[in-house]
């Protein structure tokens, strides 16, 4: 009846805008990148980066944290990882929201156009973060909270479609399949 209506008028007005993603753009100007080789997960001297070198680096790269070690840094003295690359511009898009599954595979197969011609990219990351205070994680688990309340999993995609997946989660919780 009556009260039904004034429950939808409230939820139309104030919870569908409340999840609609919200999606920011920026191009990163002259970024240092590690060199990376799909087959080579560990990285080799002089060669190639690690996958935990990649996974350290994309953290700073989200947190616009400066990659060039300056001593007068009071944030941060980290450096882009042996070897690098920089990359006259790189793209990076931060979408906020509640994302269900088909969505995520759908903007993996978006990502992967890159690769057409021109070939530009050796590779593209795409990282799904579960929010921090989520009641659950993986399997049927409880999400502790803790300290961090780590919850992401990140692709790294190659030119070739080869793929990395990398998985962070707190002490407490279990890790996925």
């Amino acid at each position: 009846g009556a009260e039904g209506s004034t429950l939808m008028s409230y939820f139309s007005k104030n919870q569908i805008q409340a999840l609609k993603p919200k999606i920011t753009f920026s191009t990163l100007r002259d970024l240092q990148c590690p060199v990376l080789q799909s087959n080579d997960l560990q990285g080799k001297p002089e060669e190639s980066c690690s996958t935990e070198e990649l996974f350290e680096w994309l953290g700073a790269v989200w947190n616009q944290v400066s990659l060039d070690n300056k001593s007068s840094s009071f944030l941060s003295t980290y450096s882009c990882p042996e070897p690098n690359t920089v990359v006259e511009k790189a793209f990076l898009c931060t979408i906020t929201g509640f994302i269900i599954p088909e969505k995520i595979i759908q903007l993996l197969e978006q990502l992967c156009c890159y690769f057409g011609e021109p070939k530009l990219a050796h590779w593209l990351t795409l990282t799904v973060h579960g929010f921090a205070d989520s009641p659950v994680s993986w399997r049927e688990s409880e999400h502790g909270f803790h300290k961090g309340g780590e919850n992401l999993y990140n692709f790294v995609i190659f030119r070739n479609l080869d793929y990395w997946l990398q998985m962070a989660v707190g002490a407490h919780d279990d890790c996925p399949p």
